[in-house]
């Protein structure tokens, strides 16, 4: 969130336009589309502890290097080795969690989780929007390196049971080839990975680019489009709670993310069409953060639909990467449209993919539910 967080300030003290910013975010999700399956196989042979922690000291570094070397040229590489780094996370965490934690609780484990991340999205804008404005952006980026670092000293110096788990398993998967009881590219993997693709590209003009389409095209002040993205984030996290706990409740996950994603997409479709009143502004916002949030723990629960023990750091590495394919066209589409003046067209942009992620997430619950039926 260094990037998105700070977009307001960037184009003046990197000289640089919306696009070219854009690009920078590209690439960090390149990289990441290109590693996340590989390193989903290295979490399955070698252990998500020891890949999390290498993914950790990548990312702190690479923005502690940008804060001492503020140009174009290193933020780009930057963000390809941050970009690196984030294509460990997502095989990694969830791997953890599949082993650990038992199948009636797993839907809370999931929103638990994503809800630390998204309150740490949430928080990224008031932390480092200050910290730019009143002591520098080369300041602002070196506190969000210090922050990965010190959660990276934190995983150093705890010894989580998961470690000597970890370990057996990998033995015993050398010896009887369990970790291959699933096909990676097989269809119900890839059609998450395109949900997954649809998601990031619903996503991506609300969480990153709404603040400066405020800013452009609705006559609004930085204070009300801060505001604005940051009732999206907070109300994002809170849904992303209330969501694990309907995960665990219900086997219709598919149409629970359907249901929440088309209710979305016609407030975000107000927002689209009219100059809302700031309050109302505001509280459309949070409403759509916590229908968005509401869907993460039931998409997290549909792939693992898809997936059987030892292979969960692949499959979710595979599924994953359709957020970084995703994330890579949606900033290049966002800032076009930024450059060319058509803030309205960035809302736009978000109610057509929350549509069609709600379409595509109803036709795989239909899939699975068909498949169970099968078996009976």
């Amino acid at each position: 969130m260094v990037v998105p967080a700070l977009l307001p300030f960037l184009p003046e003290v990197m000289q640089v336009s919306f696009i070219e910013l854009g690009l920078a975010i590209s690439v960090f999700n390149i990289v990441s589309m290109l590693i996340q399956t590989p390193m989903g196989f290295a979490v399955d042979r070698l252990g998500a502890r020891k890949v999390l922690l290498a993914g950790l000291a990548v990312g702190s570094s690479s923005l502690l290097f940008l804060a001492v070397y503020p140009t174009y040229i290193c933020l780009l590489l930057t963000y390809a080795l941050a970009g690196a780094a984030n294509g460990v996370y997502h095989p990694a965490d969830y791997a953890i969690l599949s082993k650990v934690i038992p199948q009636a609780k797993m839907g809370r484990a999931f929103s638990l989780h994503s809800f630390a991340g998204y309150l740490g999205t949430a928080v990224t804008p008031g932390i480092l929007v200050p910290i730019a404005v009143f002591y520098g952006v080369r300041n602002a980026i070196a506190v969000a390196g210090l922050l990965g670092a010190g959660t990276l000293l934190l995983l150093l110096i705890s010894r989580p049971p998961l470690e000597a788990n970890d370990k057996h398993e990998r033995q015993v998967t050398r010896f009887t080839g369990t970790a291959r009881p699933i096909r990676v590219f097989n269809l119900s993997v890839i059609m998450m990975t395109l949900i997954f693709i649809l998601l990031s590209l619903s996503a991506n003009p609300v969480e990153k680019f709404s603040v400066s389409a405020l800013l452009q095209g609705y006559d609004a002040d930085l204070p009300l489009a801060n505001a604005a993205v940051t009732a999206f984030l907070f109300c994002s996290a809170l849904g992303v709670l209330g969501g694990g706990l309907l995960a665990d409740r219900t086997k219709r996950h598919g149409f629970v993310a359907a249901a929440a994603l088309g209710v979305a997409a016609l407030l975000m479709a107000a927002v689209a069409a009219y100059n809302l009143p700031p309050m109302l502004l505001i509280l459309v916002f949070g409403m759509v953060g916590v229908l968005t949030g509401i869907i993460v723990p039931s998409r997290d629960m549909l792939i693992r639909a898809v997936t059987s023990p030892g292979s969960e750091g692949r499959v979710f590495g595979m599924v994953f990467t359709g957020f970084n394919i995703g994330s890579t066209i949606g900033p290049l589409l966002f800032g076009y449209l930024l450059d060319n003046t058509m803030a309205r067209a960035v809302f736009g942009s978000a109610v057509l993919f929350m549509a069609l992620t709600a379409l595509a997430t109803w036709m795989q619950e239909l899939k699975i539910a068909r498949a169970g039926q099968r078996k009976k």
